[in-house]
């Protein structure tokens, strides 16, 4: 089995960081803690404040999180709840007013493939990338809960619960939905290579603006979409801005291995990331990109906490208001940043090359990462001190890729 790090090139940092935003925090009492700001969560300012904190913890890049529907507690739909936080903006259009109040770290806003068309999207995201100077990516999404579906009506999703998802049914659901996506992606990409990295000539002497020789039609024609181009939005400064997606079980694991630069697995021990990572990487090989670098970052929830006790405390307390205890579909984490930065190192251990930390609640346990966490990891020497590149990218330590196009087209004069 190839090794987890034959596939990446040398990264500026050992080890690589992210956090997921999410309203007041994961867990779903979060907003009521003393240190959230509910009446804020619908603001530019709350959004800036959260991303600026992620940066001065020197971490590659924040998630967003979206969806084409109310958050819910439920699998299948919504679940009427009044006690937990509902309602939420845009992640892109979140991204895009933070992108300029930063300078290095990544923005990846998360988009619902489902429902929502790739041209739209290239677009959005190649404006996101210019806006940020090249910090932008993607994490692709896809649902199958139906009242989302009702919300465009143009297409029938059949009813789910989730002891259907291992059957036969829910096995096709998820594989058309999952095939959906991988499409999504490549028209996206194919959308962003739509101009050559030259087709803007701007000359004002001679009148000519773009060379059209430059732009090309991808005429992308399969089972989910049927795309023309070219894109209207000139190549991203990233070239392709960086696209990820969580997995948790083999279906998924196929779509990051078949279409992803970034996958996030949800591991509850070293001996089962191991053998996530080794499934990953055999569904690479089998997608034929083996030689394509693709890294793999383990999500956990955290409760961090200066003392371990005053950490199982706190969650308990968040329990008791919820009414219930929380659970996830990543593993939770409780205690302090000294403990957790052992732990990530054993993990890491297992082939995975980073780590996207789900803060419990934002106000407590995001400066807990970048005021705890990240100097403990400096002390050890296992990651940066300082940023060093300006895009994603090259904080990934992922090379800006050649435009397909501008190959091909040099390919046929030179044969």
């Amino acid at each position: 089995m190839t090794s987890s790090r034959s596939t990446l090139p040398a990264s500026p940092s050992p080890l690589h960081l992210a956090v997921a935003l999410d309203g007041a925090g994961w867990h779903p009492a979060a907003w009521r803690e003393p240190v959230s700001r509910p009446r804020d969560l619908l603001t530019a300012g709350y959004w800036a404040d959260l991303v600026a904190e992620a940066e001065r913890g020197l971490l590659d890049f924040v998630t967003i999180e979206d969806g084409l529907g109310l958050q819910s507690s439920e699998f299948t739909g919504p679940d009427g709840r009044t006690d937990q936080v509902r309602g939420r903006l845009d992640a892109v259009l979140i991204a895009a007013r933070t992108a300029p109040l930063t300078r290095h770290i990544g923005i990846v806003p998360t988009v619902v493939a489902t429902h929502t068309e790739p041209f739209h999207l290239s677009k959005a995201i190649a404006t996101l990338d210019y806006v940020s100077g090249g910090r932008a990516g993607l994490r692709v999404q896809v649902t199958a809960r139906r009242n989302e579906a009702a919300h465009f009506g143009r297409r029938a999703i059949p009813p789910l619960r989730v002891e259907d998802i291992d059957t036969p049914a829910g096995r096709e659901v998820a594989t058309d939905l999952l095939d959906e996506a991988a499409d999504y992606v490549e028209v996206v990409r194919r959308l962003w290579d739509s101009w050559e990295d030259d087709a803007e000539i701007r000359d004002v002497a001679t009148g000519r603006f773009i060379d059209r020789d430059k732009l090309h039609y991808i005429d992308f024609a399969g089972r989910h979409f049927s795309v023309r181009g070219p894109s209207i939005t000139p190549r991203p400064p990233q070239g392709r801005p960086i696209v990820s997606a969580l997995a948790h079980r083999s279906l998924p694991y196929r779509l990051v291995a078949r279409s992803a630069d970034l996958g996030y697995v949800t591991p509850h021990d070293t001996a089962q990331a191991r053998d996530i990572v080794a499934e990953i990487r055999a569904e690479q090989t089998a997608a034929g990109r083996a030689d394509e670098p693709l890294h793999l970052f383990g999500d956990l929830v955290v409760f961090l906490d200066d003392d371990a006790a005053a950490a199982v405390a706190r969650r308990e307390r968040l329990d008791d208001l919820a009414g219930h205890r929380y659970t996830s579909d990543a593993p939770i984490f409780t205690g302090t940043p000294v403990q957790l930065a052992d732990l990530l190192q054993e993990l890491e251990t297992a082939g995975l090359t980073g780590f996207r930390l789900r803060p419990a609640v934002v106000g407590h346990d995001l400066p807990q990462i970048t005021q705890g966490l990240v100097p403990e990891l400096q002390r050890r020497g296992v990651f940066r001190r300082a940023y060093e590149a300006d895009t994603l990218r090259g904080l990934l330590g992922l090379a800006r890729p050649a435009n397909r196009y501008a190959a091909a087209a040099a390919d046929a004069v030179t044969a």
